[in-house]
Order: C-alpha cells, then sequence, then structure tokens
C-alpha cells in the first residue's frame, strides 16, 4: 500500500515507527534480520528493537560484539548471500570504525561484480544532537554517505514517513544508510498506517506552501524551519517549507521547483556549513534556476567547530530563531 488512504492508524513516536517497520518487514520477509549492540534483549539504547527478539528469537535479532566495522562487514556479507540484515550503530558518530566497510564494500559491490551482487541492507543509526550527550554521540555527518556513490542517504523527520521511508529502504536492492533523528525519536506523535506502505526514496515533499521564500530541510531540522515559517506569518513573509526526507539522491526536480516560484532561499541543517548539503543545494540552483533567483541563498547550519558538550550545545544547533533570521535576510535583500 502505497498511500495515507488506510483503514487501521496508530498514534506513534518516531522511534515507535522505526520498531514498527522493523516488525512488519520481519513479518512478511523471513530474510529480513537486525542485528547490533543491544539490540536483542536489551532492545536498543533507545528501545528501537524492542520485543522484536521475543517475537522473532535470537538468529534475527543478533545482539553483536562492540565493534562497529565487524557489524558492517557482517552485514555486508549477509548481503551479498542474499538476506536483508538492517545492522544499527547506536550512535552516527560510533560509525568511523566501520567507515572503511561503508565505503570499500557496502557502496561498492554492484559495480565491483558487475551487478553480480547486490546489497539490499539498510545501516541504521540516530545522528544529531540536542539530547545532552557526551562526546561522538551528537555528530551530523550526513554529507560523508552522500558524497559515496553507491549509497542512498535517507533522514525522515515524521512517524509516517519514518516507518514508510524504512520499509522502502529495505525492499531496495541497493544499500541505503537510513540516518534517524533522535532528538525527535519522542518529541510528538503522528498517524501511522497499522499495514506495510512506501514513502519512495527520493523525493521530497512540501510541509508548508508559500510564495515569498523556499526553505529546504530534513530530519530534525524540519520542525524548527516550520515554526519558523509560521512566526513570520505573522510579520506578512509566507515561506514555503520544503522537507527533502532523501539528501542522496536529492529530489532536484522538487528543489528548483520551489525556487523558480519563491526566487528567495534558505537552507537549514544542523551539519557544519562547510561542505554541508546546503552548500549542493544552493550550487543545483544557480546551474537550473539562476534567472529566478532573487537574492544570495542563506544558509543557516550548524558551525564548523567539534560539535560542543552539552554547556554550548544550544548556541551551536540551530533553532527556530536563527532560522526566522536566516529566512528574513533572505527576504530582506
Amino acid at each position: 500500500m502505497s498511500t495515507q488512504e488506510q483503514e487501521a492508524t496508530q498514534n506513534l513516536t518516531l522511534v515507535q515507527s522505526v520498531r514498527d517497520a522493523l516488525a512488519t518487514e520481519m513479518e512478511l520477509d523471513d530474510d529480513v534480520l537486525v542485528m547490533g549492540e543491544d539490540v536483542g534483549k536489551n532492545g536498543g539504547v533507545f528501545r528501537a528493537t524492542e520485543g522484536l527478539f521475543d517475537e522473532f528469537g535470537g538468529d534475527r535479532v543478533i545482539d553483536t560484539p562492540l565493534a562497529e566495522s565487524g557489524i558492517i562487514g557482517t552485514a555486508v556479507g549477509m548481503a551479498a548471500m542474499g538476506l536483508k540484515p538492517v545492522p544499527e550503530i547506536q550512535f552516527s558518530g560510533f560509525a568511523y570504525p566501520g567507515f572503511d566497510q561503508i565505503v570499500s564494500h557496502m557502496a561498492r559491490l554492484r559495480t565491483r561484480s558487475r551487478s553480480r551482487y547486490t546489497l539490499p541492507m539498510v545501516l541504521r543509526m540516530p545522528y544529531g544532537g540536542g539530547i545532552r550527550a557526551p562526546e561522538h554521540h551528537s555528530e551530523s555527518k550526513e554529507a560523508f554517505y552522500a558524497h559515496e556513490a553507491g549509497l542512498k542517504v535517507v533522514m525522515p523527520s515524521t512517524p509516517y514517513d519514518t516507518k514508510g521511508l524504512l520499509i522502502s529502504a529495505i525492499r531496495d536492492p541497493d544499500p541505503v544508510v537510513f540516518m534517524e533523528p533522535k532528538l525527535i525519536y519522542r518529541a510528538f506523535r503522528g498517524e501511522v498506517p497499522e499495514g506495510d506502505y512506501e514513502v519512495p526514496i527520493g523525493e521530497a515533499t512540501t510541509r508548508r506552501e508559500g510564495s515569498d521564500v523556499s526553505v529546504f530541510t530534513y530530519g530534525a531540522m524540519t520542525r524548527p524551519s516550520l515554526e519558523a515559517a509560521e512566526e513570520l506569518a505573522e510579520e506578512g513573509i509566507d515561506a514555503e517549507v520544503v522537507d527533502l526526507r532523501t539528501v542522496s539522491p536529492l529530489d532536484r526536480e522538487s528543489i528548483v521547483e520551489s525556487f523558480k516560484k519563491t526566487g528567495r532561499a534558505c537552507v537549514v541543517h544542523e551539519a557544519p556549513k562547510t561542505g554541508g548539503l546546503a552548500g549542493e543545494i544552493t550550487a543545483t540552483l544557480q546551474e537550473e534556476a539562476l534567472l529566478y533567483q532573487e537574492a544570495p541563498v542563506k544558509r543557516v547550519t550548524g558551525y564548523d567547530v567539534p560539535y560542543p558538550l552539552y554547556a554550548m550545545e544550544d548556541y551551536y544547533m540551530p533553532n527556530a530563531a536563527r532560522v526566522a533570521d536566516g529566512i528574513k535576510e533572505a527576504v530582506e535583500f
């Protein structure tokens, strides 16, 4: 099922929708399995796999050693042999020891084998800050993975999209990096169909229609972007908010279409500015819609510094006030 027109729904948080997607696909397909540190009886550090061990057993819900390279490398081998593993990295900042497996094997095996082998695997990882965590727990490094040909990179912002995109990712014949915004794991609830359905990978969605300026964002930054847009509406600024949902491949058509309507843009992400996706989006607008541009594209992002410890965290993370200031700069130029 591919639409929201379904009879039975449930009111879930984002992390509950992750669990629901995993359980749905494991029920439908015996080749799907989950693996990672403490994902079994403990249910994962964020309880995203809670109850799956009891439901599906230790052969399909596998507790692994604390070894990210081993987790990802084992999943690559499983996927090459026809299984559909969904390995979890507890925090995205823990993925670096497994980076060689990601870029040297996970992203390349289809090309290396001339499509003899595909890798139907999903690498799940909670990303981002705002939860008062120690070092290596708060990074937003999606640009690493978006830069690697052979990987799809998905970053949802709602419970409905999370379940539908994760199901799509599990069913995809090629590897997907699924980055979950842990800041909003339990921040709100949304209606989620009980059955299986897909949200297409690579398609953005417009969260708020507008005519004055386009705001492009994804993941946890979607909420402060919408808050800023609603606040500015009271001042007469009509901002359109486009949730990219997938950062690789980018939905360039939707980005350009929105910009042609407004002529102004603000890009919001919590990753550092330099080398971030905002630069790629800006370049896309220059290449494909320059004659529609009315003002410089404004970037509202994290800073080019190591992610700070919690005492300074609120100064680093973009919030609704910073987003609103960026939007106003683009509009008032």
